[in-house]
């Protein structure tokens, strides 16, 4: 038995102001990057911290494609928006946020304390929204995993979704979610942030 104190999540402390700036309150989508480089070593820790995040069953359906050189940014360029086409190509990386069809193959490994591959095998629908779900979360803990790291973010739409999967994932395993520029943003070339809806717009309390 493990002699480690626990601690009661009563009791932890909210994360420090500047942190809560870095993650939400002074973050921004970049759409102009800074010729600085993003290491491999960095797209790996910002992995390492995104993969914590909860999903259903652990079934950590999301998959992350590192386009880091010209000739990947190459296969992009087709499948992009002419509005995204000039950020893409000059972001250091661009990350397809992807979601697997088959990751209830790994449930056994992932969620070994229950049979839960067997009620996904087969129910092709069920599949199709557990991992779409479950990716996206995916997704945006990786975002915050970025800031957190001091990694700025450019998550897109804007482009075609058959061409990137027909490009990067012709065996139809992976699909693509959408995609996420990375790098160090310039932010000189940022537009004012635009207006968020208020509590009583968006919520409600029952």
């Amino acid at each position: 038995m493990s002699n480690a104190p626990t601690v009661s999540s009563a009791s932890r402390a909210a994360i420090s102001n500047d942190a809560l700036d870095q993650l939400f309150r002074e973050a921004r989508t970049h759409n102009a990057w800074l010729p600085k480089p993003v290491p491999e070593k960095l797209l790996r820790d910002i992995y390492d911290l995104a993969r914590l995040g909860p999903t259903s069953a652990n079934s950590s359906p999301g998959r992350f494609v590192f386009v880091t050189t010209p000739e990947g940014k190459e296969r992009l360029r087709p499948a992009l928006s002419p509005g995204n086409l000039e950020k893409t190509m000059a972001a250091p990386v661009t990350v397809i946020i992807a979601y697997d069809v088959e990751f209830h193959e790994k449930l056994p490994k992932l969620f070994p304390h229950r049979d839960m591959r067997s009620i996904f095998a087969g129910n092709r629908a069920l599949i199709e929204e557990t991992a779409f779900r479950n990716g996206t979360l995916q997704g945006a803990y990786f975002m915050l995993a970025a800031r957190a790291l001091g990694v700025d973010c450019g998550p897109m739409s804007g482009f075609d979704k058959a061409k990137v999967d027909a490009e990067f994932f012709a065996d139809g395993k992976w699909k693509t979610n959408f995609l996420c520029n990375l790098g160090y943003g310039d932010a000189t070339k940022l537009f004012p942030r635009s207006p968020r809806l208020s509590f009583e717009e968006a919520c409600v309390i029952v």
